[in-house]
């Protein structure tokens, strides 16, 4: 699966992008944890972070990881 993160995310990661095997079933926050192991600063990040899955906002991390592409998205400031 295709992670991108953004802001914060990304330099808590250290990265932009990267491709992350992702095990059959596995939900958003079961996604989550193995970034959270592939990148230990992401974890005080991640806490706060929403997700999209293939562009759609996640609301339940639950939610299968079904989809290509996952978005990590700290909160942002501004307006």
């Amino acid at each position: 699966m295709l992670i991108r993160y953004f802001a914060a995310a990304r330099a808590a990661a250290g990265v932009a992008e990267e491709t992350v095997p992702v095990p059959d079933g596995a939900t958003v926050a079961e996604v989550s944890d193995l970034l959270a192991a592939r990148h230990p600063e992401l974890l005080r990040v991640l806490t706060r972070c929403s997700f999209l899955l293939d562009e759609v906002a996640v609301r339940d991390v639950e939610t299968p990881a079904t989809g290509s592409m996952l978005d990590v998205l700290p909160p942002f400031a501004g307006g």
